[in-house]
């Protein structure tokens, strides 16, 4: 059996897998006490054989199995936030300058629902590619990914020249007119690479055992993350079974489990053939602790290959992985082997004369991450490794800067039940070459927890939120040396910061009341021109709303060259939805005005299937004109004034 909660307070999941087949065994040893050092260089060293890989891996996780198996995924307070995303400048394609995907770094594409190259629009929606020509504003192709009946499926995109890679981030994804194979992949994320140069068509594609984590591409080479569990068979529950005995039944399996247990396997389909692989063991490594219970690898495809699937190389690092980010020339993988504990924690009470509730005891919270250089074609390198306290946001925690990277992070963030307060966050500043710290700010924002975070060059912004927000501004110049220089506190919170020129941040999040209640969507125009004095110059606030773009900032736009701003916007009354369209605001230089909005119109459903979510998710400019996506299809308005251009449904 197979169970995954993703937001709870100490919940575990249960994990057993199938196994592949079974080898000698040894007795059980117990678990060794955790570090207690959170703070520096993690050394990452690959197996000398798969004996050596198969021993170490089983000893790490038969000390971590529980009598539910691996669970690893049992959390504390977790809090499923935004991944935030830095727009890129504007290009030139042809005659039509355009809009990019909003992603974190220049230079590094990111996977979405749509991309353009200022001649066509390209989109993947309830598993169908479609290719869209800008100055026509007509369809050109269309390909069918799945079967009809798995459009839920959601994909995204990357895209090289003629060729794009549609990412399937579910398992269990059936090809279009596969339904009759008896065998169509191990059921996990699915790649697919589609020819645009005519009729578009599928190339190859690739099916891992395991989760989807990220991807980055730089050029043509396109890095995917992928974690996976190791394929154990435990044995199955008895009704009167003690605590102990399934524990160590559970030990036993994982001592006598074969090392292609925890080897990640994947299918390609290439040429007309199938051939299923998995990561060899001389291509796999380990931090010097590590848990045994996951695995990342890093498959590397050149979309500019003529067979991009034929030989394919992967790495993999005995880890966890849930957050990743890339420069040009670096990919960085983090986890938090402390946060993702399987072992119980301690209730620890209070005093009898103290009327609070008990205080969990939660284990240390450390974040590792592993550095691997992608300057070069092919696999990626392993660089470096390091650790810092706490845990952090998303990828916009993380940056690269001037041979540096900068990592900011919540650490004690406070367990829902617990009415004691204890978290703070910090800025650590590591050198990029070894992953030792170089200097750290600490004690940010006291009792509360990171919710954005934007760096900028030398300087640094830091959003906390508990019931008012303070923002932070930082200076970074001096790595061994990092300071805050100045603070500003309102009301409400910033969820994703965005640069808007000299001095100049857009915040969007939500406003506040005085009690930390979120009360609607709000945008803010921040004044950073002085680090020792940030200030609000103007607001727009929504009642009763919410913007995708809090929690994903693909779905925010920002045009410098008109100060143009796009984002969804969803209106709630009497507690549903009212109503989900695109808000279009000015953002001048000390105050922000509101455009107007774009909606799509509802379409019915066909062929016995619910109709196409009319919900805008994403925006894009091209020229003069605004272009807005959902699952209903793509509405062409001039983007100066919103009027009506065209209307291009997807049947």
């Amino acid at each position: 059996m197979r169970t995954s909660i993703r937001t709870a307070v100490i919940l575990a999941a249960l994990l057993g897998m199938g196994a592949t087949g079974c080898a000698g065994g040894r007795t059980t040893q117990d678990l060794p006490p955790a570090p207690a050092d959170l703070t520096g260089r993690v050394r990452l060293v690959a197996y000398n054989g798969c004996d050596e890989m198969t021993e170490g891996l089983r000893q790490a996780a038969a000390r971590n199995v529980t009598s539910w198996g691996f669970a690893e995924n049992m959390l504390y307070a977790v809090d499923d936030s935004a991944v935030a995303r830095r727009a890129t400048p504007e290009q030139q394609y042809g005659q039509q300058p355009h809009s990019t995907t909003n992603t974190h770094e220049a230079g590094v594409d990111e996977p979405d629902l749509v991309k353009t190259d200022g001649k066509r629009v390209i989109t993947v929606t309830r598993g169908v590619l479609r290719v869209v020509d800008a100055t026509t504003r007509k369809v050109t192709a269309t390909l069918r990914l799945v079967a009809e009946d798995q459009s839920w499926a959601q994909a995204d995109l990357l895209v090289d020249g003629d060729r794009a890679l549609v990412l399937f981030e579910g398992g269990g994804i059936i090809p279009f007119g596969a339904a009759d194979r008896a065998r169509v992949g191990p059921g996990g994320p699915r790649y697919v690479l589609v020819d645009l140069s005519g009729e578009p068509r599928v190339l190859g594609a690739m099916t891992v055992h395991g989760q989807h984590v990220d991807a980055r591409q730089t050029g043509s080479t396109v890095r995917l993350v992928v974690r996976s569990t190791p394929e154990i068979a435990f044995p199955p529950p008895k009704p009167d079974a003690s605590e102990k005995d399934l524990l160590e039944g559970n030990r036993k399996a994982v001592l006598s489990a074969p090392g292609d247990a925890w080897l990640p396997s994947y299918d390609v389909e290439s040429d007309g053939a199938r051939r299923t692989e998995r990561v060899g063991c001389d291509r796999v490594s380990h931090p010097d602790e590590f848990t045994g219970t996951s695995m990342l690898t890093i498959h590397t495809i050149d979309l500019a290959a003529a067979t991009p699937f034929g030989s394919l190389t992967p790495i993999a690092v005995a880890a966890d992985g849930d957050t990743v980010y890339g420069t040009g020339s670096s990919l960085y993988v983090t986890s938090n082997p402390r946060w993702w504990d399987a072992r119980p924690i301690d209730v620890v009470p209070l005093p009898e004369s103290s009327a609070a509730a008990p205080t969990p005891k939660v284990p240390p919270e450390r974040t590792e991450v592993h550095r691997f250089d992608v300057s070069a074609p092919g696999a990626p390198r392993y660089a470096a490794s390091g650790s810092v306290p706490g845990r952090l946001l998303n990828q916009y925690s993380l940056s690269e800067y001037d041979r540096h990277l900068r990592v900011a992070t919540t650490s004690g963030a406070e367990v829902p039940g617990a009415r004691r307060a204890t978290s703070e966050s910090g800025v650590y500043v590591l050198d990029a070459g070894t992953l030792a710290q170089t200097g750290s700010v600490t004690g940010l924002g006291r009792g509360e927890r990171i919710y954005s975070v934007r760096f900028m060059d030398g300087l640094g912004y830091v959003v906390t939120f508990r019931q008012t927000d303070p923002l932070y501004t930082l200076d970074l110049r001096d790595p061994a040396a990092p300071k805050v220089t100045g603070e500003l506190k309102i009301t409400g919170f910033s969820a994703y910061l965005h640069p808007a020129g000299e001095g100049r941040l857009i915040g969007v999040g939500q406003e506040a009341s005085e009690e930390g209640r979120a009360l609607g969507t709000q945008i803010s125009l921040f004044d950073v021109s002085d680090p020792a004095a940030p200030a609000v110059l103007s607001r727009f606030h929504q009642k009763e709303s919410g913007s995708e773009a809090e929690w994903d900032p693909h779905a925010f736009l920002y045009w410098p060259a008109t100060g143009l701003a796009v984002l969804p916007l969803q209106n709630w009354s009497g507690g549903g939805i009212a109503g989900s369209a695109a808000l279009a605001l000015r953002v001048g230089d000390r105050e922000i005005t509101t455009l107007g909005v774009v909606s799509h119109p509802r379409s019915g459903a066909t062929g016995g299937f619910a109709p196409a979510d009319p919900g805008i998710r994403r925006s894009l400019v091209i020229g003069d004109d605004l272009w807005t996506v959902s699952d209903a299809g793509l509405k062409v308005s001039d983007a100066a004034t919103l009027a009506d251009r065209a209307w291009i449904p997807f049947s």
